[in-house]
């Protein structure tokens, strides 16, 4: 796949990584990435909740100083340190 543009080299747009992902493969998408998280009961929780959850580990990495949040005119994006995802990127075929 193509490399993304970011404001910040160090950094990739959780958006973008969603796009990239398709809509289909989404879900599970983001199932792999809480149960990298380490949360528990990942297959069994509702996909909605499944959502609010990866909003909730993104504002963890930012408190954490791991991403940073984006204010957007739709919704707002995470620019994540590439180092810290890099496991679960390569995990999910995306390096």
């Amino acid at each position: 796949m193509g490399e993304m543009s970011t404001p910040n080299d160090a950094a990739l747009s959780w958006r973008d990584l969603e796009s990239r992902t398709g809509l289909d493969a989404l879900p599970a998408f983001h199932r792999a990435f809480l149960t990298w998280r380490g949360v528990p009961d990942v297959q069994a929780m509702p996909l909605r909740r499944v959502s609010q959850r990866v909003e909730a580990e993104l504002n963890r990495m930012a408190q954490a100083g791991e991403a940073t949040r984006e204010p957007g005119e739709d919704q707002d994006d995470w620019h994540v340190n590439a180092e810290t995802l890099a496991p679960f990127l390569a995990g999910q075929g995306l390096t």
